[in-house]
């Protein structure tokens, strides 16, 4: 490109910008850009929000309950959307041969009850491993999948049901597996976490 100058590593894209990754680069327009990083090895980091904000500032334990609100009332609603939808809302709980009705509130409950315990899980995983997101992920993604097991063998309910109740275990998933290994990610040392 005319007129640009750079001492590094400079790339132009379709705008007609250009970027360096050790050095700052001028276009045309007389504009410089520069990352941060000198090093390949960098890790990006995404810019921060008011959510993630609000996540890095609290210990993990309380991410974990509030994520599992969050998916609680994720899961509630789902439940309520396929109730009016006119899925049946009875199952047979583990290992029981008869299926019994699924109360308004039981989706959000189930949710509670299972991140409750699991926090414990977490806060260990926080304190005792080197690499507590990786390690969390590495349990949580499995025991996801272990869970739909669940709904999928439950006896006299129907498909339509157990359908209605897988997605509301990868959707209670999604809330919360990224929430708190983003906050479990900047645990180093913190004794507070």
């Amino acid at each position: 490109m005319a007129g640009q100058s750079s001492t590094t590593n400079t790339t132009s894209t379709s705008t007609g910008t250009s970027t360096s990754t050790s050095a700052a680069t001028s276009n045309t327009t007389g504009l410089s850009t520069t990352t941060g990083s000198s090093t390949a090895s960098a890790q990006r980091v995404p810019p921060p929000t008011a959510v993630t904000a609000f996540l890095a500032g609290r210990p993990v334990w309380q991410v974990s309950y509030l994520s599992g609100l969050a998916a609680g009332v994720v899961t509630e609603i789902w439940g309520l959307a396929a109730r009016a939808a006119g899925v049946p809302m009875k199952a047979a709980g583990l290992g029981s041969p008869h299926a019994t009705a699924i109360t308004v509130g039981m989706f959000a409950l189930g949710t509670m009850v299972v991140v409750f315990w699991f926090t414990f899980v977490t806060a260990a995983v926080a304190r005792f491993s080197r690499r507590p997101a990786r390690l969390y992920v590495r349990l949580t993604v499995p025991l996801t999948f272990l869970s739909l097991l669940i709904p999928g063998t439950a006896a006299d309910t129907a498909v339509s049901t157990k359908l209605v109740l897988a997605v509301a275990h990868l959707l209670a998933a999604a809330v919360i597996i990224p929430s708190v290994a983003y906050r479990l990610a900047q645990v180093t040392a913190d004794p507070a976490a």
